[in-house]
């Protein structure tokens, strides 16, 4: 039996997952009227008062699923551990902040717990066809700009310690897909400045490295002015364009054309991109999934990035 902690957006497209898998699991939520909403939409029942007080009543699970608010992710993952759970997915990236992140990883190596950070982009239709042709065709270099939209996000309901770390919690998405891609930096130089009124620690990134798949790389993002998400992979004969994200171009050497590639994405459109075939992988092989000790080591990588992370 797999414990679901959380009743939220997330939680909820979770719950649609499990299900259409066939998983048994049992559902903790924290308000009354959150475990109502769940109900609602899912038609599932969910227990109101928390993972804390839950695990007053309960004997620890065997599996774990966390998609509670950011500021919530350590602390349910550490109460899991806590009383026992030795398999959990937490929810990217795995904690409020790197220090959270870290205590979470550290409670995890002594009790001896497998957990998990869920970066549902790495399971994209578009990411598994990429890969394939990355697999035949190697990869020389690659590009990325992870610009948030700062007009959207400064009137969001969100606290501001969620805001002030939007970096690790929303950009990391775009970057760790790309450094899932095409190998994570060996060498890096970074540049950063500008900033936000609800994002002080930096708005304007740019940079370049070399990856252990010795690709050539750079990024750029600009929170300040308009942009998108992307990524772009350059193999011996394609480039590959994520634009968005969830979707596959093509563009061939000795072509000024692009084409879309044809991907299996019936998955991604049925449920949230990703989330199904993550969930499936945390069930099974464990394939992909991103452990919280690996987590810690690109928090470096995430620190130089924004130095001051």
């Amino acid at each position: 039996m797999i414990l679901l902690v959380g009743t939220g957006y997330m939680a909820k497209e979770y719950a649609k997952v499990l299900k259409a898998q066939k998983t048994d699991f049992n559902v903790v939520g924290r308000s009354q009227k959150s475990v109502d909403s769940f109900k609602t939409e899912t038609g599932l029942a969910a227990v109101p008062g928390g993972i804390e007080e839950w695990l007053k009543k309960n004997k620890s699970p065997k599996a774990a699923i966390v998609a509670v608010t950011e500021d919530q992710l350590g602390i349910a993952t550490r109460n899991l551990i806590n009383a026992g759970c030795k398999l959990i997915l937490v929810e990217k990236p795995g904690g409020l902040d790197a220090k959270d992140i870290k205590k979470a990883a550290d409670l995890a190596k002594k009790k001896r717990a497998a957990v998990y950070v869920g970066y549902n982009r790495r399971f994209y239709a578009s990411t598994r066809k990429a890969l394939d042709i990355i697999g035949k065709e190697g990869i020389l270099s690659f590009s990325f700009d992870f610009t948030e939209r700062s007009y959207v996000i400064a009137g969001l309901n969100q606290s501001d310690k969620i805001k002030n770390n939007w970096f690790l919690q929303n950009s990391s998405h775009v970057i760790d897909m790309a450094f899932f891609i095409g190998g994570w930096p060996k060498k890096i130089k970074t540049y950063n400045g500008g900033t936000l009124k609800w994002h002080p620690r930096g708005a304007i990134y740019a940079g370049a490295g070399i990856s252990d798949k010795r690709a050539l790389f750079s990024y750029h993002a600009n929170w300040k002015s308009a942009g998108r998400w992307s990524i772009e992979i350059i193999t011996s004969k394609n480039k590959l364009i994520f634009r968005p994200l969830e979707k596959l171009q093509i563009q061939k050497y000795g072509s000024m054309a692009i084409k879309d590639v044809n991907i299996n994405d019936k998955l991604d459109i049925k449920y949230k991109p990703g989330l199904y075939k993550q969930v499936q992988s945390f069930l099974s092989n464990k394939n992909h999934l991103l452990t919280i000790k690996e987590q810690i080591k690109h928090l470096n990588t995430y620190a130089q990035i924004q130095k001051n992370i």
